[in-house]
C-alpha cells in the first residue's frame, strides 16, 4: 500500500527498502516470541486460580513448542505461495486471538487449544525460517549479519517482556499481563500490512548490496511448492548421519533453553523463594545476553570449526546447568548464571545452519534445517512436559536441570561425529 512511495522516500535518503524489511521482520519474530514465552510466567498464577498442577500446564505448553518447531519446514512453502505480508499478518491475528482469549478461558482444554494449539501455529508461522527466507531474498550484503540479527530477536522476545509481565501478573493479576503483547501484536500486524512485500523487485529494487542489473529471481518450480516437498527432503535426509547428528545436538538444545529454562526458570525461583518480578528480571538479562552472544556467534562461525564452537557452547551450557542449583538463587549467583548461559542461549544456531548449508548444499539448506528446528522444539517440549512432571512428583527441577546438564556434555561430544567441512575462502 505504502512500500512504493516510501521506498522511494528511502532511496532519496541513501536508505534502502530492505532495511526497513528486516526492522519489521525483526518485530514480528520478537512479538512472536514473545507470545511463546509469556506462559512461562503463568505457571503459578493460573495454578492458584484453577487448580491445575505443573504437569498439566506443561502438557499444554509442550504442544506449543512442537508445534512451533513442526510448522517450520512448511513456513517457507506458504511463504513462496501465499507472500510474507499474508503468511505474517494471519500469524499475528492468531497469536493475538489467543492471548485476547486466553483472558476469559476457565477449563482445561480451553488452555490446550489456545496456549498450545493455536499459539503453536501462530508463533510456527513466524519462526526462525522467516528470518532465513527475508534474509535470502532481501540481501546479497551483510546476509550473516541479518540472519543474526533475526535469529537473536526470535530469543530474546521470549525474555525481554516477562519482567513487565511479572510485575503486572504480581500487580493486576495474569490476564493484564497478556495485553502488552497483544497490542504489540496487533501493532506490527498493521505496519506489516502496510509496509511488507516479498521480493526487491516488487518496489523497484534489487537486493541490498545486488548489482543494479540484477534480474528477477526465477518462480519456483510447481514440485518444490507442494505441501510434500518438506517430507521429500526429510526422506533424502534421513539417511544422512550428519542430519542424526545435528538433529540430536539441536534435540538436547531445545531441551536444555526453551522447554527448560524459559518455561520453568520462574517457577523455580519461586521454590527458593525468589519473587516472580526478579526472576524474570534474571530471564531478560539472559535475553540482552543472548543478543550479543548470538550476534556474535555468527562472526565467530565465519571464521572457526563449527564444530569446535559447538563444542564449547554445548559443554560450558551444561556445566552452567549442572551448577544452576548450587547457585543459592541469590541475585549475584544468578547473574553469573545468566551472563554465561545467556550468551550462548541461542549462539548454537549459525555454526548449526553452517553445518547444514555444507553438507547439504545451499539449495536445501533452508529446509534441511527448518527439520533440524523441528527436532530442536521437540526437545523444548520433551523439557517442558517433563520437568513439569518432576516438580509435580519429586517437589524439585534438580532431576531436569542435571538431566538437560548431562545431555549438553553429550551433545559436545556428539557434534564430532559430523565431518569437518572443507575451507572456503573468504
Amino acid at each position: 500500500m505504502f512500500s512504493q512511495p516510501f521506498s522511494a522516500w528511502l532511496s532519496r535518503r541513501g536508505l534502502h527498502f530492505s532495511w526497513l524489511i528486516v526492522a519489521i521482520t525483526f518485530l514480528t519474530m520478537l512479538t512472536s516470541s514473545a507470545a511463546l514465552g509469556l506462559p512461562g510466567a503463568l505457571l503459578q498464577p493460573l495454578g492458584r486460580e484453577f487448580g491445575w498442577n505443573t504437569d498439566q500446564i506443561s502438557s499444554a505448553l509442550a504442544i506449543r513448542f512442537m508445534l512451533f518447531g513442526l510448522i517450520g519446514p512448511f513456513a517457507a512453502i506458504f511463504m513462496e505461495r501465499f507472500g510474507l505480508k499474508r503468511v505474517i499478518c494471519i500469524a499475528l491475528i492468531l497469536i493475538a486471538s489467543c492471548l485476547l482469549l486466553s483472558t476469559v478461558m476457565s477449563q482445561l482444554w480451553h488452555l490446550f487449544v489456545l496456549w498450545g494449539l493455536i499459539l503453536g501455529v501462530g508463533s510456527g508461522m513466524t519462526a526462525l525460517v522467516l528470518g532465513a527466507v527475508v534474509a535470502n531474498r532481501w540481501f546479497e550484503k551483510r546476509r550473516g549479519l541479518v540472519i543474526g540479527v533475526l535469529t537473536a530477536s526470535s530469543a530474546t522476545g521470549q525474555l525481554i517482556f516477562l519482567p513487565f509481565a511479572a510485575w503486572l501478573i504480581e500487580h493486576y493479576g495474569w490476564r493484564m499481563a497478556v495485553l502488552p503483547v497483544f497490542f504489540a501484536c496487533a501493532l506490527v500486524c498493521v505496519l506489516a500490512f502496510l509496509f511488507m512485500r516479498d521480493r526487491p523487485h516488487d518496489v523497484g529494487l534489487v537486493p541490498y548490496g545486488g548489482a543494479a542489473d540484477m534480474p528477477p529471481p526465477a518462480a519456483a518450480p510447481a514440485a518444490s511448492m507442494t505441501l510434500m516437498e518438506p517430507l521429500r527432503v526429510l526422506a533424502n535426509v534421513s539417511r544422512n548421519r550428519t542430519f542424526w547428528v545435528l538433529a540430536g545436538t539441536f534435540f538436547i538444545c531445545g531441551l536444555s533453553t526453551s522447554g527448560l529454562i524459559q518455561t520453568h526458570f520462574i517457577s523455580l525461583c519461586g521454590d527458593y523463594g525468589m519473587a516472580a518480578v526478579p526472576a524474570a528480571s534474571v530471564l531478560a538479562m539472559m535475553g540482552a545476553f543472548d543478543f550479543v552472544g548470538t550476534i556474535l556467534s555468527g562472526w565467530l562461525s565465519d571464521r572457526y570449526d563449527n564444530r569446535k564452537l559447538l563444542f564449547w557452547y554445548y559443554g560450558l551450557r551444561g556445566l552452567s546447568l549442572f551448577w544452576l542449583p548450587h547457585s543459592e538463587f541469590t541475585l549475584y549467583g544468578l547473574s553469573l548464571f545468566a551472563i554465561f548461559y545467556g550468551l550462548d542461549w541461542i549462539a548454537t544456531v549459525p555454526p548449526t545452519v553452517k553445518l547444514a548449508g555444507a553438507a547439504f548444499g545451499k539449495e536445501r539448506a533452508g529446509m534441511v534445517f527448518g527439520w533440524i528446528f523441528a527436532a530442536h522444539q521437540i526437545g523444548s517440549a520433551v523439557a517442558a512436559y517433563g520437568a513439569g512432571l518432576t516438580r509435580t512428583w519429586l517437589l524439585t527441577y534438580n532431576p531436569a536441570l542435571y538431566a538437560a546438564g548431562a545431555a549438553c556434555l553429550l551433545a559436545a561430544v556428539i557434534i564430532f561425529l559430523v565431518r569437518k567441512p572443507p575451507l572456503v575462502p573468504r
